[in-house]
């Protein structure tokens, strides 16, 4: 008996729950399942993390959108058009015999425009025309006009700084790093959840081992007992104890099962996203071990971590700098708006004698072409290479609103807003704090735990050896040995839960600190959580 004992209470110490054969004969057969394989099933099924990288593709996707207002914009135009305009006047230039004269003509022109980052605004265009006319007024027809320019305009004051397409963008950018922060922080918290949920499972798991080795003790002492009674050493009174705490013992073994499919149903609740999955119809069969080698706690070295590496501090701070821009912005409205306005250009024109011109002009000179312009659109362009037709401008554009209270309104609402963001970041890293102070505290907790019921599972299992021993020669009684059986199966379930609660406290003390996906080796690539090649814990 003393064997059995020890045996059965060293098979739930050493070897690990998914070797231990846990299922009733008509149940479903068991899956291994290590705490790696339950992570990556987690992480690529779990619900919360792909609507977060849906919204990580959204603030993707706005960056690009609002890098889209530095894009160059090209314009294409090109136009007939055939005429005779009705003239009210003795000079209308209209043939003999005609009422007014008429004209055709094709024109075309092209304009590039670019915004640069300094808020200026650049617009080089070209244009061509060609006009045929029978007005005797006109020297040239066909005519040919052309030009080339460039335009900018440079904002010194209003828009200097920071410009609509700037402050979007760099909020746009703001805001994929939130974006990129909450996204770790749900995969951490569902990396967090599984792990808890896995040694649950482990617990409630060797619950049941413990629990069913106690119903085989109850067994082997009513087997005992009426042995005892057959050969006269014991009164019959004495099988009523044996069988009523076998029964007892059943009830908990039963209660025992019961939440240990629960706790399996919550793993399984992590880790599958299909009704259908076949994995619902089978056990769990956890494989790894609690047990692990315990760990020191440098607070000050966990806090100053934490704060550093928190995807809850880096959103807050995010909040933050998102404000910084709108101050900014804002800021800039309040001032005059003066542009710096430049222009260069040349034109161009070159043609034909017109045939209806008079053959001597109003100068009593012969009408011709000069030879510069005398010839088509080569010769047109020509004309604008040589510049002979530059024109040039800068001036200074000044606009200044009167009393300009949206501007300053904006302002008092930004600064506003700004202190409620710092005021949320001083109470993110106060609760950041506070929850890495309570999970070294529990960390500790736990390991002195696991220390105090490792000496009392091996204290009791001194005592029920001892007591077997003096129920063998007759100096002890069915209660006593049904006593420190209670008292070894309950020291089991406490080492259990110390262990199990240690590993928790592991779990929650490394996501405190925000470093629990780098101790488990899993990264975020293309906006999805991995194990790096290096593989899980």
């Amino acid at each position: 008996m003393i064997r059995k004992v020890l045996a059965l209470t060293l098979s739930l110490l050493v070897f690990p729950v998914a070797a231990q054969p846990v299922n009733a004969p008509d149940s479903p057969a068991g899956v291994p399942l290590s705490l790696a394989d339950a992570t990556a099933r987690a992480l690529a099924r779990n619900h919360e993390i792909a609507f977060e990288r849906d919204a990580f593709r959204i603030t993707d996707a706005v960056v690009l959108r609002s890098e889209g207002s530095y894009d160059p914009s090209f314009r294409l135009d090109a136009r007939y058009r055939s005429h005779t305009d009705p003239v009210n006047s003795l000079l209308s230039g209209a043939p003999a015999g005609e009422i007014s004269p008429s004209a055709e003509g094709f024109s075309t022109s092209a304009s590039i425009g670019q915004l640069l980052p300094t808020g200026a605004t650049v617009n080089v265009s070209a244009s061509g025309s060609r006009d045929l006319t029978n007005s005797f007024f006109t020297v040239l027809s066909p005519a040919w006009s052309t030009s080339i320019g460039i335009d900018v305009r440079q904002p010194l004051l209003q828009g200097l700084s920071l410009d609509p397409a700037r402050r979007a963008l760099r909020i746009a950018r703001i805001d994929r790093e939130r974006g990129s922060a909450s996204l770790r922080r749900v995969v951490t918290e569902a990396v967090a959840s599984v792990e808890r949920a896995y040694w649950s499972l482990v617990a409630a798991r060797r619950d049941v081992l413990v629990r069913e080795a106690s119903v085989r003790l109850a067994g082997d002492q009513r087997d005992d007992t009426k042995t005892k009674i057959e050969v006269g050493t014991l009164a019959e009174s004495e099988i009523a104890q044996p069988i009523a705490e076998l029964e007892r013992r059943k009830g908990d073994l039963y209660a025992s099962q019961e939440s240990a499919r629960r706790a399996e149903l919550l793993l399984k609740l992590l880790l599958l996203d299909d009704e259908n999955d076949p994995l619902w119809n089978q056990r769990l069969l956890p494989a790894d071990r609690p047990e692990t080698d315990l760990r020191r706690v440098d607070l000050a070295a966990a806090l100053k971590e934490a704060d550093a590496r928190r995807p809850e501090i880096a959103e807050a701070s995010a909040r933050v700098a998102e404000r910084d821009v709108d101050v900014a912005f804002a800021k800039s409205r309040i001032l005059p708006q003066v542009d710096l306005v430049a222009s260069y250009g040349r034109r161009g024109l070159a043609g034909d004698l017109n045939p209806n011109a008079p053959s001597i002009g109003f100068t009593g000179q012969p009408v011709a072409v000069p030879d510069a312009l005398n010839g088509g659109l080569g010769r047109s362009l020509g004309t604008i290479g040589e510049g002979r037709f530059p024109d040039a401008s800068i001036g200074v554009s000044v606009g200044v609103p009167i009393l300009n209270r949206v501007a300053r309104g904006d302002t008092a609402i930004a600064k506003a807003q700004k202190s409620q963001a710092v005021t949320s970041l001083s109470q993110q890293r106060q609760r950041v704090a506070v929850d890495v102070r309570n999970a070294a505290l529990t960390l500790e907790t736990a390991a002195a735990r696991i220390e105090a019921a490792k000496a009392g599972r091996e204290a009791a299992e001194t005592q029920l050896r001892a007591e077997q021993e003096r129920y063998g020669v007759g100096l002890s009684t069915n209660f006593f040995v049904l006593t420190r059986q209670n008292d070894l199966a309950q020291a089991s379930l406490t080492e259990t839960a110390a262990l199990t609660d240690y590993r928790k406290a592991l779990t929650d003390f490394a996501r405190s600190t925000g470093v629990l996906l780098d101790e488990r080796r899993i990264e975020i690539k293309d906006d999805a959580p991995a194990f790096r090649a290096d593989g899980g814990r």
